[in-house]
């Protein structure tokens, strides 16, 4: 027998009853003979041929093997046939070659016998390297999940803390940092940059919060341009600063050690600083 004709076999095999089984009809297709042929075999030697070794199917049995594998020469067979398919394991297989004795039976079942037994060691092949390839891969799906939520925890912390140190050409961490410092207000933010540019004002178009930007430095036109299509940011004017500030809702102090321009070119740091009265004094001159 040819590969052709054993891929053909494989095809023609099924699981019924948590067993490989083949349709008669196959089997007198393969046979070269008619599927009467075969269940006369049966009928005349049934006592060869326990229940567990070859079995009628049932309704429910044949309709499912019909609508799952459509392709089957006996399943779309099936349709016009007074009585359920007959379906034989490779045991009632090997009974049936030795009853028909035909040279064409005898190489069929060869054949058949070694299709099964291919299929039995795929099975059990991959009964032993399945479990082992997804260990593997669960193993590497965890050290990646490990990896990203280092890298998260890194980027994202799960609070604001008090002290930032950022150093040279750490542009993504400086600009993600104080987004989540942005984020963190609830209804108001105020910022203190004499160097505010388009830049950060594409990033706070996004916030749905009041803000305020003080500094000395402002593109008029930039900021004309901006409030024709937005309206959350209030600009204030003012020449009394040096350093870049943050303040939350009021309640929170953020000095920045770089211009919101710059963020990440060179080392600098944000402090959060707790002391109420230096808030105080500078919501004072701020704002007054």
């Amino acid at each position: 027998m040819n590969d052709l004709i054993e891929n053909k076999i494989e095809n023609l095999v099924y699981e019924v009853r948590g067993v490989e089984v083949m349709l008669d009809s196959d089997l007198a297709m393969l046979y070269e003979v008619e599927t009467k042929r075969i269940n006369e075999a049966y009928y005349r030697n049934i006592d060869k041929f326990p229940e567990r070794i070859s079995w009628k199917l049932t309704k429910d049995e044949a309709n499912n093997l019909r609508s799952q594998f459509a392709t089957s020469s006996g399943v779309n067979n099936y349709g016009g046939r007074r009585y359920l398919p007959r379906v034989f394991t490779e045991q009632g297989i090997y009974m049936l070659a030795t009853i028909l004795k035909s040279s064409v039976a005898t190489k069929v079942s060869i054949a058949i016998m070694d299709t099964f037994v291919r299929m039995r060691h795929y099975i059990n092949y991959n009964k032993y390297m399945l479990p082992n390839r997804m260990l593997l891969l669960e193993d590497k799906v965890d050290n990646n999940t490990k990896r990203i939520n280092q890298l998260f925890d890194m980027f994202d912390p799960k609070e604001i803390t008090k002290e930032y140190l950022f150093f040279e050409n750490q542009l993504f961490k400086s600009h993600y940092v104080l987004n989540k410092i942005f984020e963190s207000a609830k209804e108001e933010i105020i910022i203190v940059d004499n160097y505010a540019d388009k830049e950060l004002l594409m990033y706070l178009s996004t916030l749905q919060k009041s803000i305020k930007i003080i500094s000395k430095n402002m593109d008029n036109l930039l900021i004309a341009k901006y409030e024709k299509e937005f309206n959350n940011i209030e600009f204030i004017r003012k020449d009394i600063f040096h350093d870049r500030f943050i303040i939350l809702d009021r309640e929170k102090l953020f000095s920045c050690g770089s211009s919101f321009k710059d963020l990440g070119k060179k080392c600098f740091a944000i402090n959060l600083m707790e002391d109420k009265i230096i808030l105080n004094e500078l919501l004072n001159k701020i704002l007054n």
